[in-house]
């Protein structure tokens, strides 16, 4: 069992008269940040209230690009080609880290979002697409994809530091791919049962699929999506409970 790990959320996702999760609460428990980047949620007053509050709380700051799909939140699948996959994420990362150094803070990660995210765990040409991106924008970012999946192959690939990422939140099949929304039983509203799904992956290594298989991953950092209805609870949950096995939940060191 790992004696450290990280714990993120994807936060910064109210735009306009639109609030949604509770960030300034959550970021008091996580120690990573995924903010969006104006794209599938977010804009440039949500960006700069969340880099604020991220860095007056301590949280590593990363970006949260995503598909151009505000009406969907990102969730919906999109062809998009490699180049078209790169100035986007070229262009999310840009803005964010504006804000970032406006503020004072550094950047210190890349979370690709949604679709884009688990369109890259897949498709070995885009998930190259967005590691020659994060390195050609900054070499020393870290790229955060899931466990096992083609973003983080791509990103070693590039020469980035990868951290193969877990979910608290969600159900896996046995391929090790997340259950797709449109599922039933995709994403987990009992604390209890995220808190067990979290401490397995950290002690096994494995994760139960929905399908009943035990499935290996690789758990450098854990996933809470903010905008879930029981997210602060999760991340108080997940957090006492690392704490009581006697994990150290810190970010992501270079």
């Amino acid at each position: 069992m790992p004696h450290t790990t990280d714990l993120n959320c994807d936060v910064g996702e109210s735009f306009g008269a639109y609030k949604l999760g509770c960030d300034a609460d959550i970021l008091d428990y996580v120690t990573s940040a995924n903010i969006a980047c104006g794209f599938h949620a977010g804009d440039p007053a949500t960006m700069r209230v969340t880099v604020r509050l991220a860095l007056e709380k301590g949280v590593a700051i990363g970006a949260h690009p995503g598909l151009p799909d505000l009406g969907g939140f990102g969730r919906r699948l999109m062809k998009i080609s490699p180049q078209e996959a790169q100035d986007i994420i070229v262009y999310q990362i840009g803005a964010l880290d504006a804000f970032v150094r406006a503020e004072g803070g550094t950047m210190r990660h890349v979370k690709p979002h949604g679709a884009l995210y688990n369109m890259a765990a897949r498709d070995i040409l885009l998930a190259k697409a967005i590691a020659e991106a994060i390195y050609r924008v900054n070499p020393e970012l870290i790229l955060v994809g899931q466990s096992g999946s083609q973003l983080i192959e791509a990103g070693k690939a590039f020469g980035l530091q990868t951290a193969s990422e877990v979910f608290a939140d969600r159900t896996y099949e046995d391929d090790g791919s997340l259950t797709p929304r449109d599922r039933a039983n995709s994403v987990i509203t009992d604390h209890e049962l995220a808190v067990r799904q979290v401490i397995g992956m950290l002690q096994a290594g494995t994760v139960r699929s929905r399908q009943g298989t035990d499935v290996s991953v690789k758990a450098e950092t854990i996933c809470i999506h903010g905008d879930g209805p029981n997210a602060l609870l999760f991340a108080k949950q997940i957090r006492s409970a690392l704490d009581g096995v006697g994990i150290t939940v810190q970010a992501l060191q270079k």
